[in-house]
């Protein structure tokens, strides 16, 4: 077959230049689905990051909350006072409740022993919130704050020893309450408190032993102490933060 002039020539298809318009849309669907796959692959990053940095503050709050407990309970001191000419003293430990006297504050700036409460305060989820509250003994203003929120179970437990028989015959017990008695002079001494809570499905313990106790107790109060954490019932106020911020141990 041979040539004729004029004749239009006819290319195959691989040889056209440019590109069709279904080859334009397949690589815009292409370039849209990598463009996809990309974005959510940086926004499921950026979720990690701030869902880890989400986990790091609340373990650092639950970290300082807890090293502030731990230092109050330490330095708690045996103290009493009088009311009704009846000698009592400010310890008083339950399950989910601890009234106690100390040196420490976790307020910054007071000066001398303040009695500390610690509640565990029921929340609307059915969850708990551990409330503080501490006043100077001798003045009636009274401050509190939410410590923990959110857990799952909370509670207190305190060590008791017999210290007349050897430890390895009797290395003593936890208890779920404890309050002193008039007469220190029994065998039986509280040595140390369990403080446990779960949060998020995980348990968290701390034992902490009362090294506050080297000194006798002493009549601090002439007369009691009305609205005392402990000594007689009182409403838990609303829980907001009031009276300021605690300090860092």
């Amino acid at each position: 077959m041979g040539w004729h002039a004029g004749a239009p020539v006819s290319f195959p298809p691989s040889a056209r230049g440019g590109f069709t318009l279904l080859e334009l849309l397949l690589s815009i669907m292409i370039l849209s689905l990598v463009f996809l796959v990309i974005m959510g692959a940086l926004r499921l990053g950026f979720r990690s990051v701030e869902s880890g940095e989400k986990k790091v503050e609340a373990l650092e709050r639950i970290r300082n909350a807890v090293n502030l407990i731990e230092a109050q309970i330490e330095s708690e001191v045996l103290l009493s006072y009088e009311e009704n000419g009846e000698k009592k003293y400010y310890f008083r430990g339950g399950r989910t409740a601890l009234d106690f006297a100390t040196n420490y504050s976790i307020w910054g700036g007071e000066k001398g022993f303040v009695v500390a409460g610690y509640r565990a305060d029921p929340q609307a989820d059915g969850r708990w919130s551990l409330l503080a509250r501490e006043n100077i003994i001798g003045q009636e203003n009274r401050r509190e704050t939410r410590m923990l929120e959110n857990l799952e179970e909370i509670r207190f437990e305190y060590f008791v020893r017999d210290t007349s028989q050897d430890p390895r015959d009797n290395p003593g017990n936890w208890v779920e309450e404890w309050a002193e008695g008039e007469d220190l002079a029994t065998s039986e001494k509280l040595e140390k408190v369990r403080f446990f809570f779960r949060l998020n499905r995980k348990d968290w313990t701390w034992i902490i032993p009362l090294r506050g106790r080297g000194g006798a107790a002493a009549a601090v109060s002439p007369g009691g102490q009305p609205g005392v954490p402990g000594l007689a019932p009182a409403p838990v106020p609303a829980p907001a933060t009031t009276g300021g911020t605690p300090k860092k141990p």
